[in-house]
Order: C-alpha cells, then sequence, then structure tokens
C-alpha cells in the first residue's frame, strides 16, 4: 500500500513538474515579447526544443536528486536546494546547447525568464503539495494506523523509517511488548499475549512485523488472527540486517519467493554486459586474427612445441571449460610445476612466480604485452566467459579453496577485472585477491565494467605485467 502511494504521488509531481515547465517557456515567452514591444521573436522549432529539452532533461535530474524518491524531503530548505540544483544542471546543459549550435538570436532575457519561472512555479507546488502531506493529509480522518510488533531496536529501525516514509497519510500507533521491561520509543500498547485484544481496542489498518529470529515466538499463529480480523500485515524477514541489501522479493507464476542475492547482477545488467562481451569479443577476435600468423612464427621459431596452450579451467559455479592462450612456456611446464611449488610467491591457494624459468624468451614478451591472452576472445564469443569478471582458477587450485572462496568463482570469469588493475603483480595475498573479486561482485555496475576495461588498456600501454 505504502509503494503504490508513493508511485501515486510521483507520478502526479513529475507531471506537474513537467506542466511547470511549459507554462514556464510560455510565460517566459510572453516577458520578452511585450518586453520588446512585439518586435521579437523566436523561431517555434528552437522554442519547443528548449521546453521539450528541460522538460525532459528536468524529470531525470530531480530523480537524480531524489526528488521523485519514497522518501519524504527532511526540510523545506533542503527539497527548495534540490530543485535549484536539478535546473542549474538543465539550464547549463540548454545554455551549452545554444553556444555550440551558435543560436545568436537567443534572447537571455527569455532564458533567465525561462529559468526564474521554472524555479518559482515547481518550487510552489512542490511545497504545497509538501505542506498537505505534512499539515493536512496526516491528520486525516482516513489515514493508515499502523503497529509495529518486534524488539526494541528493530522497532527503533521501523518507526524511523516510516516517520520518513513518503505517503498520503499514516500513524504508527505503538507496539506490544514482546520482552518484559522493553521501553520504546513508540507507546507501548500490552504485551504480544494481548495481541489479539489490541486489534480488537484499536483502530489498526496494518501491522508490521519485525521480529528476530526467535523459534519461540510462532509469527503464523499471529499472521493468522490478523487474516481472520481483515487487518493488512508486512514482515521485516529476520535474516534480514540494517545494510543488507541483497534480501528482495521475486515472483514466479505469483508464487512469492525471499531471495538472497549474492552478487549485484540483474537480468537486465547481464544483458548489457553479453552485448558488451559480443562486441568487445568481435573486436577481439579480430585483432587475434590479424596478429596470430607473426605470433605464430615467433613461438615456433622460439621453442617447440604447439602454438596455444590449451587447459582447463573452472567458471561459474563449477562449469569447466577449456581456456586458450598462445603458449609462452615451455612444453613440460606443468609437469614442472610441483618442483616449483615452493618458489610460490602467492599466499594462498594460487600459483605466481615473478621469474619463472618455464617462460619463454617470446612467452616474457608475450605476457609483457598482454598478446598471449588474446585467444581468450574466443572464450568470451562461445560464453564462457566475459570481457571483465574474475581470473578463472585452475581446477586444482579450487580443491584449495576455503568456503568463502568459492563466491569468486560465482559469475562468468574474465579476461580482466578488479584485481587486474588494482596492483597486480604487486599483489601477494590471495585472501586480498579474493576480497577485490568479492567487492567487483557485490558492487557491480554496468559503468564499472567499462571503467575496468579502459584501466586495463591503460596498463596494457604502461607494461606493468601479464593481465
Amino acid at each position: 500500500m505504502l509503494q503504490q502511494q508513493v508511485y501515486i504521488i510521483n507520478t502526479i509531481l513529475m507531471i506537474l513538474d513537467a506542466v511547470g515547465v511549459i507554462t514556464a517557456g510560455y510565460m517566459a515567452y510572453y516577458i520578452k515579447y511585450f518586453e520588446s514591444s512585439g518586435t521579437w521573436m523566436i523561431d517555434t522549432n528552437v522554442f519547443t526544443a528548449s521546453v521539450l529539452l528541460i522538460m525532459l532533461l528536468n524529470n531525470y535530474m530531480m530523480g537524480k536528486f531524489r526528488l521523485y524518491s519514497d522518501i519524504r524531503p527532511p526540510s523545506y530548505v533542503s527539497l527548495l536546494w534540490s530543485i535549484f540544483k536539478a535546473l542549474a544542471l538543465d539550464f547549463a546543459v540548454l545554455s551549452g546547447g545554444i553556444v555550440l549550435l551558435r543560436e545568436i538570436t537567443y534572447s537571455r532575457l527569455f532564458l533567465i525568464s525561462f529559468a526564474g519561472l521554472c524555479f518559482v512555479l515547481i518550487a510552489f507546488h512542490r511545497i504545497v503539495i509538501q505542506l498537505y502531506l505534512d499539515k493536512i493529509s496526516k491528520k486525516g480522518f482516513n489515514i493508515r494506523k499502523i503497529l509495529v510488533v518486534g524488539n526494541l531496536e528493530r522497532v527503533k529501525y521501523v518507526t524511523d523509517l516510516l516517520k520518513a516514509q513518503l505517503s498520503w497519510g499514516h500513524e504508527i500507533i505503538g507496539t506490544p511488548a514482546v520482552e518484559n521491561g522493553e521501553k520504546n520509543e513508540a507507546p507501548t500498547l500490552g504485551s504480544l499475549d494481548d495481541f489479539t485484544e489490541v486489534i480488537r481496542n484499536q483502530t489498526v489498518d496494518e501491522v508490521v512485523f519485525a521480529m528476530e529470529g526467535d523459534r519461540g515466538i510462532r509469527l503464523d499463529q499471529y499472521l493468522d488472527i490478523c487474516r481472520k480480523m481483515g487487518v493488512s500485515a508486512r514482515i521485516l524477514p529476520a535474516l534480514w540486517n540494517p545494510g543488507d541489501q541483497a534480501i528482495s522479493i521475486e515472483r514466479c507464476q505469483n508464487v512469492p519467493f525471499l531471495t538472497v542475492r549474492t552478487s549485484n547482477f540483474n537480468a537486465t545488467g547481464l544483458l548489457y554486459k553479453r552485448i558488451l562481451d559480443m562486441a568487445g569479443g568481435l573486436v577481439g577476435t579480430l585483432l587475434f586474427l590479424v596478429m596470430y600468423p607473426f605470433v605464430t612464427v615467433a613461438i615456433k621459431l622460439d621453442s617447440p612445441g604447439p602454438v596455444f596452450f590449451k587447459q582447463k579451467r573452472m567458471g561459474r559455479h563449477g562449469r569447466i571449460f577449456n581456456l586458450f592462450k598462445f603458449r609462452t612456456m615451455y612444453q613440460d611446464a606443468e609437469q614442472r610445476r610441483q618442483e616449483l611449488m615452493a618458489h610460490n610467491e602467492m599466499n594462498g591457494a594460487m600459483f605466481k612466480m615473478a621469474a619463472d624459468p618455464r617462460i619463454t624468451r617470446v612467452g616474457k614478451w608475450l605476457r609483457r604485452t598482454s598478446l598471449d591472452e588474446f585467444p581468450q576472445f574466443l572464450n568470451v564469443l562461445w560464453g564462457q566467459m566475459s570481457l571483465v569478471g574474475t581470473r578463472p582458477p585452475m581446477i586444482e587450485e579450487v580443491a584449495a579453496y576455503q568456503p568463502q572462496h568459492l563466491k569468486r568463482i560465482s559469475a562468468k570469469p574474465g579476461i580482466t577485472g578488479l584485481w587486474q588493475v588494482s596492483g597486480r603483480n604487486k599483489i601477494t595475498d590471495f585472501d586480498k585477491v579474493v576480497e577485490l573479486d568479492c567487492n567487483y561482485l557485490e558492487n557491480w555496475r554496468f559503468v564499472n565494467d567499462v571503467k575496468i576495461l579502459f584501466k586495463t588498456v591503460l596498463v596494457v600501454l604502461q607494461r606493468k605485467g601479464a593481465i
């Protein structure tokens, strides 16, 4: 119910903001028209484009400044300041467009009047609506009465949350004491044993259950009471804690599931990521085909053996695939690996050795320029890897992982990643590698992949080591 109210309020605000911009545009036009005694004219297309640009851009900027959120503004001053900042950016963009398009007939008076009137009109209706929500609707006969049930800490959290919630009227009437001696900020209405009587004797439209995982309290019986008495119920999951962004509700054929996410990926983000992988994979594959004859000759002249190095690696959630690279080591490299484990420079389940004697002369150059990685663009096109992700570990490395290390293979592995652009060869602690990988997964955003790709190019050009 509360989110539906937020949607309706914000839809009304967006419409009023758009109407305010259009009204301000026409008012500014007539101000300039009468100021020039009817001699000033503006091209109809330029006028329409100016108003439409500000209208659309303003809705976007207002959203960025949380003026369409579910949180009520903390004060009228902060509300006006946010509106001012949004409009300042709107008209900065419009002014920039005027300069770039060399609209020398564009009136400064019209532009200043347009901006000023936008602020006045939008600020006016915003303050009027906020005054109504704060002063009038909250005292209405039909405001939503909410009972909060839970322990001291959770009741306070939910109470503070609901006080900041945008709506057209709700009130926290109190809370029944769950434990003896509790003193909540909200009025105490009996105890949990009096739950039925509290609902019977008080005006209660909704009950919010914010219980801890106390198995001694049967939540289902209280939900049944709410259901029988026609009172809506809302549940804050016991496994949720303040600051936890991983829990969400999803529906499958109208059946609700409580979902605990381990990364920040979603269906839309994964689609964008795959499109980027396909585009980057095609470009990388073309470069790979161009360099293939030259690298092949260099590898063959340097040492006997195949051109490509193929090794089974572990991908997302244990999927096994063949990773391809240009060969940079002698043919017996895998057999000699065990001999060199004593010289491992990494602390943990990963092998790394700076002066690895198994690397050929051409291999050193391929690694220094990162050209040895280009065959992996084929893995990207086949969907086994991504451009950006965590590096795919060897199967025997994963066998030595602790449970918390397995999170780094919960997404598609990548050719590059946060670890590779955060010090690369300077990092010698495997737990630090896992920390960076988990940080990437938990805070993933599409723009972060783009940033990592650009940083990777810079790192490679600076010759700071293999990807």
